[in-house]
């Protein structure tokens, strides 16, 4: 059996290639993937910006959803036919970081003979017809998800993770920078976990769909100075939380200057080595301002799921364009040209469903 894929020849080189479908072996599951969401980290993968070890051919794609098809000999815990939802890293098992859970942080990062995966970054990643995963980076998801929700579960997922480590003040107000996705989401799940006022910060289109994601406050940065306008909706106070979710220069140091005194910051967001931030370190240390860095999505994908799945995160709306993989140039355009109102984008690589 073939598989058609998406492969990097080099930075902003892209071909269409057919291989031989992937072997599941061991603890490894073969998927056939049926939605893909398109993400930031694979733009910069497309443009040569992403600081991480790659090697060319590099296959990516790493937000995914798909049915089981095939189990390796000691995946016992899947069968075939199984829907399920993805998440991209599966740590070495043995470190220090993944004995503690934190395999997204695993210490032997890239070291394949270790047993470390991280799909679609360092390792095939999904944009194909066919992938073989670890039983560890899969998670069953019942009829009522959609195989388009099921690859929003991996970006709930990281905003989940990133919510946790900070904390949500139940009955507070919570800043989100940047309203793109991930961004929307955070402040889908704000709510969820408790803030009664969200305050959204952006500009354009997207600030605008705050509105449907629970914000009750909306800040154009181009018009007027987040940090005064953010104090101002609280009476001086500052938010309880504030979270980062666009990775730009400057944003860190406004996050940390709008929440209240004892406030926590979340940075969701994925910056280039060239955003170094001068932070205010008095007002950090004499406020007591907690900073939390979040990667990826690690033991959140079983709570992401059921939430999709009563309707509690709603986030089928947020997906406003699909393509199949032969249109993936064309998908690219739109999501990094931001053309008619896109917010997330979805490959489909067997086609729709």
């Amino acid at each position: 059996m073939r598989s058609q894929g998406i492969v990097l020849k080099g930075d902003m080189q892209l071909e269409i290639v057919t291989e031989d479908v992937p072997a599941p072996l061991g603890s490894q599951v073969l998927i056939r993937t049926h939605s893909v969401g398109l993400c930031g980290s694979d733009l910069s993968l497309y443009k040569g910006t992403y600081e991480g070890p790659r090697n060319y051919p590099l296959h990516f794609g790493h937000e995914w959803s798909g049915t089981v098809v095939q189990v390796g000999e000691n995946a016992t815990r899947f069968k075939v036919g199984d829907r399920v939802a993805a998440e991209a890293h599966k740590g070495c098992g043995v470190c220090r970081n993944c004995m503690l859970g934190r395999y997204n942080i695993c210490e032997n990062y890239g070291r394949l003979e270790t047993g470390h995966r991280h799909y679609g970054f360092i390792t095939p990643g999904a944009y194909a017809q066919y992938i073989a995963v670890s039983v560890k980076s899969v998670n069953r998801m019942p009829p009522t998800i959609s195989f388009r929700e099921g690859a929003l579960i991996d970006t709930a997922g990281v905003v989940m993770h990133g919510l946790e480590l900070s904390g949500v003040t139940p009955g507070g107000t919570v800043a989100v920078i940047g309203p793109g996705p991930i961004g929307l989401i955070a402040m889908r799940l704000a709510r969820a976990l408790g803030a009664a006022r969200v305050i959204a910060v952006g500009r354009g289109a997207r600030l605008q769909a705050s509105r449907q994601s629970g914000a009750d406050v909306l800040v154009n940065f181009e018009e007027r100075d987040p940090v005064k306008a953010v104090r101002e909706a609280t009476g001086g106070r500052g938010v309880d939380e504030a979270v980062e979710c666009s990775g730009a220069a400057g944003t860190f140091r406004q996050a940390v200057e709008m929440v209240r005194k004892g406030g926590r910051v979340a940075l969701v967001g994925v910056p280039t080595d060239k955003v170094v931030e001068p932070l205010p370190y008095k007002y950090i240390v004499h406020n007591e301002i907690a900073i939390f860095g979040a990667r990826a999505n690690p033991n959140v994908s079983h709570k992401m799921i059921p939430m999709v799945a009563s309707g509690q995160l709603k986030v089928a709306d947020l997906i406003t364009h699909t393509f199949p993989l032969d249109q993936f140039s064309a998908a690219l355009d739109v999501f990094v040209n931001r053309r008619d109102g896109v917010i997330k984008v979805v490959i489909e690589p067997n086609g729709r469903l």
